[in-house]
Parts: C-alpha cells; sequence; structure tokens
C-alpha cells in the first residue's frame, strides 16, 4: 500500500525539482552554459536569501510564507507549463502528518527532524551500527537506560530524557507498524559490540536480545551480527534512506551531535558498497537469531 507523500516528502520533491530547474535552465550569464547560481536566482526577491534558497532545495523548508517567491523563481527558470505551475503550487502546501515532530523539535540535534520526517516515508532503511543496537530496534527500557547513562556526561535534563524517549518510541511506532503505509524493509547489521555493551540490568538486556530476535523473524526485516572476527567494516555508524522516486539520502552522526545527510549519488553508493561488503562477513539471519537467542537465556 503506497502513502502519499507526508510534509517532509513534499518538500524534498518541491527542492529537488526547484535545483534542477535552477541548474538547467537558459543562462542569464554569458560564461555559463546553462542554469543561474542561487545567488543570482533570488537577486531582488524580499524574504528569500541565498542560504534560503539553499535550505528549501535540500527539501529542510519551502515557500509556505511567500508563494510569490516560488512563482517568480518559476519565471526566472523560463518555466511556462502551466500544470507543472500547479504541480509545484501544490508541493509547497503543507501535507498533514508532520504535525507529531513539533513537539520534539526543540531537543532534537541539528538536522534531525529533516532526517525523522524522511525516515517515515522510507520504502527500505538500510543501516549498520558499531557500538549500539540501533534505534529503531531499541526496547523503551534499553532506550531509557542509554539515554541516562549519557545524561551526566552530555549535561542533558531529565525533560530532555523523556521527550527524547518518547519521540524514539514514536519514530519505532511509525516505521515498522505504520496505519497508512506497507512497514519499511528494514536491512541492519549490528557490530557484536551493541550486544555486548550492557545498558540497564541482565533483565533490559535480555528483553533487548528477544526483542531483536523477534523483529528478525519478520518477512520485511533483514537483520544480522557482525562478531568479534576478522574480515571489512565500517568504523563509524551509518542509514541509507530509500525514498522511492526521490534520491536516496545516507546519514551520520558527527561528534558534535548533529545529523549530517547527503544525497549525493556518490556518497550513497559509497556507503552502500560498505554496507554490502559487511554482509559477506556478518552472521546470516538465522545464525544472528541463534545468538540473540542464547544471550536472552543468560
Amino acid at each position: 500500500m503506497a502513502a502519499k507523500l507526508g510534509a517532509t516528502g513534499q518538500r524534498l520533491e518541491l527542492g529537488t525539482q526547484m535545483r534542477h530547474l535552477r541548474e538547467n535552465c537558459p543562462p542569464t550569464e554569458t560564461d555559463r552554459v546553462k542554469g543561474m547560481t542561487r545567488k543570482e536566482a533570488v537577486r531582488g526577491l524580499k524574504g528569500l536569501s541565498e542560504a534560503t534558497l539553499g535550505r528549501i532545495e535540500s527539501g529542510e523548508a519551502n515557500f509556505r510564507r511567500n508563494v510569490g517567491n516560488l512563482r517568480t523563481l518559476l519565471k526566472r527558470y523560463g518555466v511556462v507549463d502551466e500544470e507543472l505551475i500547479q504541480q509545484l503550487v501544490e508541493l509547497n502546501r503543507d501535507a498533514p502528518g508532520e504535525d507529531w515532530l513539533t513537539q520534539y523539535r526543540s531537543f532534537m540535534p541539528t538536522g534531525m527532524p529533516h532526517y525523522v520526517g524522511l525516515e517515515a516515508e522510507a520504502i527500505v532503511i538500510t543501516a549498520y551500527h558499531p557500538t549500539l543496537v540501533y534505534g529503531l530496534l531499541q526496547t523503551e527500557r534499553y532506550a531509557k537506560a542509554l539515554l541516562e547513562a549519557h545524561r551526566p556526561v552530555e549535561d542533558t535534563t531529565a525533560e530532555s530524557v523523556k521527550r527524547n524517549l518518547e519521540l524514539r518510541m514514536e519514530r519505532k511506532e511509525r516505521v515498522l507498524r505504520p496505519k497508512d503505509r506497507d512497514p519499511a524493509r528494514l536491512r541492519i547489521i549490528l557490530g557484536e559490540a551493541a550486544l555486548r555493551i550492557p545498558y540497564g540490568d541482565d533483565d533490559v538486556m535480555r528483553e533487548q536480545y528477544r526483542e531483536i530476535a523477534g523483529l528478525a523473524r519478520e518477512d520485511h526485516i533483514s537483520l544480522q551480527v557482525m562478531p568479534f572476527r576478522r574480515g571489512y567494516r565500517s568504523t563509524n555508524d551509518f542509514t541509507i534512506l530509500n525514498l522511492g522516486s526521490l534520491p536516496a539520502r545516507v546519514q551520520t552522526d558527527n561528534a558534535w551531535g548533529a545529523v549530517s545527510t547527503s544525497d549525493k549519488t556518490r556518497e550513497v553508493d559509497r556507503f552502500t558498497r560498505r554496507f554490502d561488503a559487511m554482509v559477506g562477513v556478518a552472521l546470516g539471519v538465522e545464525e544472528t537469531i541463534e545468538l540473540l537467542e542464547a544471550l536472552a537465556k543468560g
């Protein structure tokens, strides 16, 4: 059951199309073969800076407050097809279904609201984490123990822990058990350390092992563990979102806690190669389930 694009997907499609139109429109500068720079595109427009246009083209914002700027840009890009203009105006209208994110924005690091919105619209999620249980697989008690362990070091508040825990569980529900679409296909590799490093007491960890084993048995989830043995492994965690008709994106976390994403084909391909290389080194799905069941028994 395919779903209509949500608010984040609509913004991303609008931004992708606007960037393509700008980069391929008839040039206004004599030294260019085609297209125009963002600086040139926004010249003379009120309320639209070069930086804002960049955010629109990356799907992080839209022209919600000034659709006139959208129409002006389309005119500058030489767009005369009324059907295309109307399509882009419709994409610019806020879509329902993302109100749930608003309440969490103040607790989310830079770039995360955009990523979380896209995560809920992905058709395939490919992810690797070497040292932690991947967020969409976490139980509530494991996630709470993890957040509490980081709290004194990161100097976060009890309210922040509460809200981030609620957000993590909401994300899990929307990806694994969506009400308006088929669930995304998940391809996950966990480093063995993610299972061995304890958060919470033994009961919390046993519950987490049982949760992962149960999810690994679902038809749309492929889960493998990367054991402590020789072979290629990525040194950092990452997630690749397949968004269907929209450009795929790769996401990584940086040391400052911000979320970095890229839809550049070479970057998506590079991380895809990393994941594919680890598939052959990791335990098979059945071996992974056997390991998890053994760990759950203690």
